[in-house]
């Protein structure tokens, strides 16, 4: 017999009551955001249906899904800096940071954007992070805009990304950490940068805007209700630039 809280069981019984109870599911949308963090997750889905979305459109007037960028709705939205200076298109600043040319661009960003994403959220919470990212995709659109060939169109998360890589590398300098491996990372990724059809302006941009952002929260570390507006008057400042400074290519003009 085996003791039970009240008296005792035999032993054909326990196992018969142990084959009855279910075991807790650790699966599901909720464990995925606990892993890998849901503002990550969020933001992964949000690419990946507008790539769906300019995939469809694609397909909608002849051309292959595959090259969604030759869409109605991937022109209308992807950064064209001439566009927003003479047309007052203000939004492409803004929608660039969520479209992507092909699948394969598509994949590798939020490949990126899950291993480093998730990491960023752990540490600064959902809000911060999710301040951080939008703050990293306006400078390297500012950067685009103001340095940038106007007649370009520019489109993708890698601004945001390398934004996310700058604000990880001030926090870890800030907690005295190794940054070797990091630094190593961002300059094999600058200079894939220089390869043809790669905004180097953009990841530049994003980079420099991660690390302000991150500089934000940690001047601001002991006053936490203020560490998201900071971040966000960062984010403002760099939108208003990006719509109204000209570029210097225009200025030549």
């Amino acid at each position: 017999m085996i003791p039970a809280s009240v008296g005792f069981q035999c032993p054909e019984c326990v196992r018969a009551g142990n084959a009855t109870v279910r075991t807790a599911r650790t699966g599901g949308l909720r464990a995925a955001g606990r892993r890998w963090g849901v503002v990550t997750l969020a933001l992964i889905a949000l690419n990946v249906a507008m790539f769906v979305v300019t995939a469809v459109s694609a397909a909608s007037v002849g051309n292959s899904p595959a090259d969604n960028q030759r869409s109605p709705v991937f022109v209308d939205l992807a950064q064209w800096p001439a566009g927003v200076h003479y047309l007052d298109e203000w939004w492409r600043v803004l929608t660039a940071a969520f479209l992507h040319i092909g699948p394969v661009h598509l994949a590798m960003n939020m490949l990126a954007l899950l291993i480093f994403g998730s990491e960023l959220e752990r540490q600064l919470g959902r809000a911060r992070y999710l301040a951080v990212y939008l703050a990293s995709a306006l400078g390297g659109a500012v950067a685009i805009q103001l340095l940038g060939d106007p007649r370009v169109v520019v489109a993708g998360a890698s601004a945001a990304i390398y934004g996310l890589l700058g604000a990880l590398g001030v926090l870890m300098l800030a907690g005295r950490q190794d940054v070797r491996g990091l630094l190593t990372l961002l300059a094999i990724n600058v200079f894939i940068s220089f390869l043809p059809g790669i905004s180097l302006l953009g990841h530049l941009g994003g980079l420099v805007a991660g690390a302000l952002a991150a500089g934000v929260l940690l001047l601001v570390r002991r006053r936490p209700q203020l560490q998201v507006a900071g971040v966000g008057l960062l984010a403002v400042v760099l939108l208003v630039v990006a719509l109204t400074v000209p570029t210097l290519t225009v200025l030549n003009l």
